[in-house]
């Protein structure tokens, strides 16, 4: 067609910034628009808040009827969390999550640095995984605030859980801010590295939907349970998941 971008059809396809454009030395002024939106919705989902009421309400409509505790990490405020990265990885002192048990996993949904992400993916995802995991015994939901990665690490050993996911808010960028990631450990414990997790990332309607990634989380936890370990060693060799017709 007469005029047609030839970008267009690789467009339709990403959400990644490309082929903008310019006017004359500059970027025309709709994409200098979509930046400072993206750049605003990044900023938000960094320093938002996890809706407490509206998550448990969430976990009721999808009929996770576990228990659910709420910890704090040892950050002060979001001010905290963001220049100390490693408060964010230590249990408030004080914090009870109450008596050490022997669960096999305990799931974590964690705000991380975007609470958006979890607002918006984190009990669906989490759904679908405990749908595959019949049998299996499940730990209390937990509930972090001002969490990193790691923080699944000490909840994890207080609960006595031979392993943990750490369902957590991503880092956002200018092509999204809702993205989740979840973060398998293996025999999870202060001290325990990142080369010790598996991570499944990009969970969002569009990227890794929750359905697909909770079908990815439970093969892996079923693979990790009998191998004994997480991390490096531990390869996502999960079939691919076919849906529809």
């Amino acid at each position: 067609m007469s005029g047609a971008d030839p970008w267009d059809f690789l467009r339709r396809h990403t959400e990644a910034r490309i082929a903008l454009g310019r006017s004359g030395n500059a970027l025309p002024t709709d994409e200098v628009l979509r930046f400072q939106l993206a750049h605003a919705q990044a900023r938000d989902a960094v320093h938002g808040r996890l809706d407490l009421p509206l998550l448990q309400s969430q976990l009721a409509d999808a009929g996770i009827s576990l228990p659910v505790k709420q910890v704090v990490s040892r950050a002060s405020d979001r001010a905290a969390f963001l220049q100390r990265p490693d408060l964010g990885r230590l249990l408030e002192r004080g914090a009870n999550l109450g008596p050490k048990g022997e669960s096999d996993v305990v799931f974590v949904l964690a705000d991380g640095l975007s609470a958006r992400a979890v607002m918006e993916n984190g009990v669906a995802t989490l759904a679908s995984a405990l749908s595959q995991l019949e049998g299996w015994d499940v730990a209390p939901i937990v509930i972090a605030e001002q969490a990193r990665v790691a923080l699944g690490d000490p909840i994890g050993e207080a609960l006595g859980a031979k392993l943990s996911v750490m369902l957590i808010g991503e880092r956002p960028g200018l092509s999204a801010a809702d993205s989740l990631g979840a973060y398998l450990t293996f025999g999870p414990r202060t001290g325990r590295q990142n080369a010790d997790r598996n991570c499944v990332s990009n969970i969002r309607q569009k990227g890794l939907t929750p359905d697909e990634a909770g079908h990815k989380i439970a093969y892996l936890l079923g693979m990790a349970r009998s191998m004994g370990l997480t991390g490096v060693a531990l390869k996502d060799d999960a079939p691919m998941r076919v849906t529809g017709s």
